[in-house]
């Protein structure tokens, strides 16, 4: 029994060895060639993960200015195929202190509980003579971006703003928010 045991772990062990000594590569030949060139693909690859692409230039639809050097940009206003206007854009203060959107939160009792978000906004369609608000869930709470803790001064952020869409004859709607003026904007169509 002592015997078979030893046999056994010496044939597991020279298994090992040769497999490890397979896997190492080093011999002549085109095993060599396919060992140098698996870690050339391997820094590609860590390098194409480490630095991606730069990302495409971000289209501005509409940029306005207000209150205290705040700049509202918006970026896109996609119709969802669901029967949603989502609106993307960005949101600095320009100014010298914090600043905290409260007043963009809206005035609806409802709304109230959504903190300094943009619950407030809303989307104008002057040709159809229509004003849709922000969409919100069964709690009350909007389906757009909250902005916790404000902004510091110089700090920007990314935003989003979900709304009932339009009908498909409204291609542009005004977007508005408290102070700041009404921005213009194209919408574009959803895959």
């Amino acid at each position: 029994m002592k015997v078979r045991r030893a046999l056994t772990a010496v044939a597991i062990t020279t298994g090992l060895v040769f497999t490890v000594a397979g896997c190492g590569g080093g011999g002549d030949g085109d095993d060599t060639k396919a060992t140098e060139s698996s870690p050339a693909k391997s820094d590609k690859a860590d390098k194409e993960k480490a630095e991606p692409e730069s990302p495409a230039e971000e289209k501005v639809l509409a940029e306005v200015t207000g209150g205290k050097s705040i700049t509202l940009t918006i970026t896109s206003a996609v119709r969802d195929e669901g029967g949603f206007l989502t609106v993307n854009g960005k949101v600095k203060n320009g100014g010298t202190s914090r600043w905290v959107p409260v007043s963009w939160n809206g005035s609806e009792k409802e709304l109230t509980g959504n903190g300094a978000s943009l619950a407030g906004a809303n989307v104008v369609d002057k040709v159809g003579k229509k004003r849709y608000l922000i969409l919100r869930d069964t709690e009350g709470r909007c389906l757009c971006t909250n902005f916790r803790g404000g902004f510091a001064a110089g700090e920007e952020r990314t935003w989003f703003a979900q709304f009932p869409a339009p009908p498909d004859s409204a291609t542009t709607v005004d977007f508005q928010i408290a102070d700041m003026p009404p921005a213009t904007i194209e919408i574009s169509e959803g895959e």
